[in-house]
């Protein structure tokens, strides 16, 4: 049988087919012995064979094989730093919620995020959200950051969750296709699912007021079918992206604005660091560039994810 997994739980894995009927499986055996570098070989979004047997009148699935997945985004495994751990496989676009404070969100963590979504080929849609509580001033920087990244050429929508402000342009985002939501635990990714689709009822939490930040509310990324031909991914509120997988050579092929000026440089290898005539470099100078871009390059390309991570991440998954 062929199905989708829409529910990981770490050793437990609930699998739908296309007929809407679903299932709980668990792993062969063999995937455990494969070389896969990732915590979990199985996740969400995974189309899966499987196979069902029954014991004490109860039906349950064996997943045989995944199939060949389209695209799929990491992080590193929070205990083990030489794995990576996939959140979603198989999805169309990605949203980040972003919020200026409660909790804050920096551009190194948007930066980061958007680097991931180029690399592996997930279109990237940033969501400013609580922007009814901002004020005047707050406003002008939430602005100011929208048009800095619509400049790239990312889509950036300012909404509300909950006051349902530009819930619509999302959903007509989201039609026919797999979303996923993703932030900072605190920023409002389940409310905005329940302002979305109220029936679903995923829980919230209110933010720590000592820590400015979310208390966890998903613990494992699960998958949703819409009542608006859509499906979303609620991911595991994440404090920071490990960028793995990655040569630095490439780096800069997944800054947009970085990549269309690389064919003017005068090395046809420059990472933009500190070789002449740089075009990267004479733009930044004439203000074409966003600083707060070549500073999270500079971050990511001289390895400061790692120290990122191991002071950033959450402790569960």
């Amino acid at each position: 049988m062929i199905g989708t997994v829409y529910k990981s739980t770490g050793s437990w894995y609930t699998v739908k087919t296309d007929n809407g009927k679903a299932y709980e499986c668990r792993i062969k055996g063999k995937f455990r012995l494969q070389d896969i570098k990732s915590t979990n070989p199985v996740s969400v979004g995974d189309v899966v064979d499987f196979t069902l047997e029954s014991k004490n009148d109860q039906e349950t699935g064996v997943i045989e094989n995944i199939h060949e997945r389209h695209n799929y985004i990491v992080r590193k495994s929070v205990n083990l730093s030489k794995q990576t751990h996939i959140i979603a496989a198989n999805i169309d676009i990605g949203f980040l919620l972003v919020t200026l404070n409660n909790p804050p969100t920096f551009t190194s963590f948007i930066d980061r995020f958007l680097v991931t979504a180029e690399a592996y080929d997930i279109k990237a849609v940033l969501l400013f959200n609580k922007i009814d509580t901002y004020t005047e001033e707050e406003t002008l920087e939430i602005k100011y950051l929208a048009a800095l990244y619509r400049k790239i050429g990312y889509d950036c929508i300012g909404i509300s969750a909950k006051t349902g402000k530009n819930i619509d342009k999302v959903q007509a985002m989201m039609e026919g296709k797999v979303s996923m939501f993703s932030g900072h635990s605190g920023v409002g990714k389940s409310t905005l699912v329940n302002a979305i689709e109220p029936g679903l009822s995923l829980r919230t939490a209110e933010i720590s007021e000592q820590h400015q930040q979310g208390q966890h509310t998903t613990t494992f990324a699960e998958m949703f079918d819409l009542s608006f031909n859509a499906k979303i991914i609620d991911t595991p509120g994440i404090k920071g992206f490990g960028i793995v997988d990655m040569d630095k050579e490439e780096l800069g092929g997944y800054f947009p604005e970085f990549f269309e000026l690389k064919s003017d440089c005068k090395f046809n290898n420059c990472m933009h660091v500190n070789e002449p005539k740089c075009a990267v470099k004479i733009a930044l100078d004439n203000e074409e560039i966003a600083w707060s871009r070549y500073k999270s390059y500079l971050q990511i390309l001289e390895g400061e994810e790692e120290h990122y991570r191991k002071n950033n991440y959450d402790t569960e998954d």
